[in-house]
């Protein structure tokens, strides 16, 4: 099922940890109502990133998905708002939240995880804009900024 012109309900829910692990991690009705406002934002970052191709690492989790993979227990994942993502043909994550920085558009969360962006378009669209710092055997820390 196509939620736009360039992404499908079934990118923003495939995981392979579920299928590995046998978690139904099909989304209900209004969970795939989040997953298309959520393409919509995603075609906008997409026509920021000078129409590059955008490949979905992460989409709509399950809560026990997000268990499985060590996701925030509040995760906007599990809501169908959120995605993380890359583009190599526009650039690195830092260079991505960088230029998504600069645009209007209107999400919640922006994310540079390193190798992946995070973005969120939970309503109220707060621009909050972070970088996240990982160190071995502890949860992520999280600054202000990219």
């Amino acid at each position: 099922m196509k939620l736009t012109d360039h992404f499908s309900l079934a990118e923003l829910t495939v995981s392979s940890t579920a299928q590995r692990l046998g978690i139904d991690n099909h989304a209900g009705l209004e969970i795939i109502s989040h997953l298309t406002q959520l393409a919509m934002g995603l075609e906008r970052i997409r026509s920021a990133l000078r129409s590059k191709p955008i490949r979905i690492t992460s989409g709509y989790r399950c809560p026990a998905l997000n268990k499985a993979v060590g996701g925030a227990k509040s995760s906007a994942h599990m809501d169908g708002w959120a995605a993380d993502f890359v583009c190599p043909e526009f650039g690195t994550p830092l260079k991505i939240v960088r230029a998504l920085q600069a645009t209007e558009i209107p999400f919640d969360t922006l994310i540079q995880e390193g190798a992946w962006v995070h973005v969120s378009f939970r309503p109220g669209a707060r621009r909050q804009i972070y970088t996240a710092h990982f160190n071995q055997g502890a949860a992520p820390t999280y600054t202000a900024g990219a």
